[in-house]
């Protein structure tokens, strides 16, 4: 498992849904440099239980992150075939009717791979054939990248852990105060709180945000 924190988001150019509808080729984060942090995240697999509570709850807050100016993209290893059937389906029948943020068709596991979040790798038996040793499908990792192109925060759960979207938006609300102020940010903090500043000697000193 990497830790990309830190480091530039790798970078990539892949098929992709936007827009609820669009298959588009050559989709990359390089189209966000200089232009706006991206909330990117993986998830397991379409047609599945977990996965849609989380790819609707992130486009029930889209407005919140595109409001900081943040884009929000998702990723998984499925085909752009299947992503695009997917947002054909009502929420009501499982589906991601409604979903707008674009979402990335990792066909080849390469992009899963490189952020570290694939699950499983593969040999090569004696008459060269490729075995999987695991689903090979990626466990569920966000990543928060500045407009630089680095990764200011990771985090990966497995399988079964859905992951909390107000965290995910409270973590852009620290990065851009961080930037914005250069106040350090302390547990739990929440946008609207007293930060805090390093001062020379090391020791930190809280301050008001305001």
């Amino acid at each position: 498992m990497s830790v990309l924190v830190g480091k530039k988001a790798p970078s990539f150019s892949a098929k992709a849904v936007v827009n609820g509808e669009d298959i588009v080729d050559g989709f990359s984060l390089d189209q966000y440099l200089g232009k706006n942090h991206v909330l990117f995240f993986f998830y397991p697999k379409d047609f599945t239980f977990v996965c849609p509570t989380e790819l609707h709850a992130f486009q029930a807050k889209l407005d919140e992150f595109e409001a900081r100016g943040v884009k929000v993209v998702a990723c998984s290893t499925d085909t752009e075939e299947s992503h695009w059937g997917w947002l054909q389906m009502s929420k009501d029948n499982g589906g991601i009717e409604g979903l707008t943020y674009p979402i990335v068709a990792d066909t080849s596991k390469t992009i899963s791979a490189n952020y570290g979040v694939l699950a499983g790798d593969y040999d090569v038996d004696e008459e060269g054939n490729l075995m999987a040793t695991g689903p090979m499908i990626a466990y569920r990792g966000l990543f928060l990248i500045d407009k630089e192109g680095t990764v200011q925060h990771q985090v990966v759960n497995n399988f079964p852990l859905g992951r909390s979207v107000n965290e995910a938006l409270r973590m852009v609300d620290a990065l851009l105060h961080f930037e914005d102020k250069g106040e350090v940010c302390p547990a739990n903090w929440e946008k609207g709180q007293d930060a805090m500043e390093e001062s020379h000697s090391g020791v930190a000193t809280y301050l008001s945000s305001h």
